[in-house]
């Protein structure tokens, strides 16, 4: 199975510069151009709306510029950032703010496959690990997550898991009272768990529904749903139907 169609999204004040981007993107099937925007308040809606997995980002734009555009994210909705600028001098900042790469206008093709080639790559690591440890097992779903614990790797059995929340394009896993950062995203690893177990109950939220002990509704249609720990997480409303099904809720 490979991985999923890389949602991009293109936001640069510039109409040609938006046109080369998607011209040089013509040769890579694996990308899926999901919008274009032209400054960074089209942007910010458009990231939450759409949620690519890629942003192709100007710096240097009307009002807010890239940068302050990154920070204006959560990181729940924080996709792969490529740069693309006509002005070489930001590169260290653009590394700095984790971007996958920094490509120059105007637009090199090589060079920008070369930026693609380190997109693809990163996007299968993020998406091979749950295939693997399927294929291996034989199973439909995961039922054991390797984490990363200093120069070692952890062996945590999925059933273990507590609750997970979304960290950019890692997640942080709870589980037995600790907390493990895991290269992988909440999408990406959700898909790998079985949905009769694992509930998303918001949108960077996901709980072992073995270990919710209450659920208090509160105003507006969102409500608060406690773990056998104490531990208190939102249920929005947008994820309330689900919740609702899976925990027999009126």
């Amino acid at each position: 199975m490979s991985a999923p169609p890389i949602r991009t999204l293109l936001v640069d004040d510039e109409v040609l510069a938006r046109l080369a981007l998607r011209q040089a993107l013509a040769t890579h099937p694996e990308v899926e151009v999901v919008g274009e925007c032209g400054n960074a308040a089209e942007a910010l809606q458009a990231i939450r709306h759409l949620q690519p997995g890629l942003l192709f980002l100007d710096i240097q734009m009307p009002g807010m510029d890239g940068f302050k555009l990154l920070r204006a994210l959560s990181r729940e909705t924080l996709p792969l950032v490529v740069f693309a600028t006509a002005y070489g001098q930001h590169a260290l900042r653009a590394f700095d703010a984790d971007a996958i790469d920094y490509v120059l206008k105007p637009i090199d093709q090589a060079r920008f496959d070369q930026a693609m080639a380190r997109v693809k790559k990163h996007w299968r690591g993020l998406h091979a690990q749950g295939e693997t440890e399927a294929a291996a097992t034989g199973e439909r779903y995961r039922q054991r997550l390797a984490v990363r614990v200093g120069e070692h790797s952890r062996v945590l059995a999925v059933a273990d898991i507590d609750w997970i929340r979304a960290d950019g394009n890692y997640v942080r896993i709870h589980a037995a009272g600790a907390a493990f950062l895991h290269r992988e995203t909440l999408q990406g690893l959700l898909a790998a768990l079985d949905p009769a177990r694992f509930l998303r109950i918001h949108r960077g939220i996901v709980v072992n529904v073995e270990r919710v002990r209450e659920v208090h509704p509160l105003f507006g249609g969102n409500a608060e749903v406690i773990l056998h720990d104490g531990t208190r997480l939102d249920l929005s409303r947008r994820f309330r139907a689900g919740a609702r099904a899976l925990l027999g809720l009126r």
